[in-house]
């Protein structure tokens, strides 16, 4: 899925056709309104969640809806209006896994141009091994770095947020990571 240029064809106020111009305090184009002049903006969806780990294992859930249904990720999904990161990454944490954690540091910022999204990912400590997958989940599992179904992973940003998780843990120390994919 690319990000589909032009993508506002209405405004929001009033209903009115946009129109893609450089406003003259802008340097570039914008979708607006050629009926009340409003210019919307059209920025990057931000993507939260968890690495959640006992042990030497995190926590993979196998997803229940598309894209990529049937392949494994980490608790994570849009955040909300209203909501910080952590009280988003936690929320998914919840809905898809069902797990009981602390939330800890931030560990990965990751920025999917091509999509127009920011993923951004915590640490968290799984407090017990008490599961419950909620709809969008078929299954939670935890898995050792040897264990990682590699292959069926959905997203590049949970295969790079694991593979700095486990180098990290091998060093025995945790810092922030951020990149960008293509």
């Amino acid at each position: 899925m690319l990000i589909a240029p032009h993508g506002i064809k209405h405004c929001k106020v009033c209903g009115g056709s946009t129109v893609y111009t450089v406003p003259a305090d802008d340097n570039r184009e914008r979708a607006t309104c050629t009926a009340c002049h409003m210019v919307h903006y059209e920025n990057p969806l931000n993507v939260v969640g968890t690495v959640p780990a006992w042990g030497d294992q995190v926590l993979l859930c196998r997803r229940n809806i598309e894209p990529r249904f049937g392949m494994w990720t980490l608790p994570a999904g849009f955040m909300e209006l209203g909501e910080t990161l952590e009280q988003g990454a936690a929320r998914e944490t919840v809905e898809e896994a069902g797990a009981h954690f602390e939330m800890l540091d931030l560990f990965t910022v990751l920025s999917v141009v091509r999509v127009g999204q920011v993923h951004m990912y915590f640490r968290a400590r799984l407090l017990d091994l008490d599961f419950a997958p909620g709809p969008e989940t078929i299954e939670a599992r935890l898995f050792r770095e040897d264990e990682i179904p590699w292959d069926e992973l959905a997203f590049r940003t949970v295969r790079e947020t694991l593979q700095h998780y486990f180098a990290d843990k091998r060093l025995g120390r945790f810092g922030l990571h951020c990149s960008g994919i293509s």
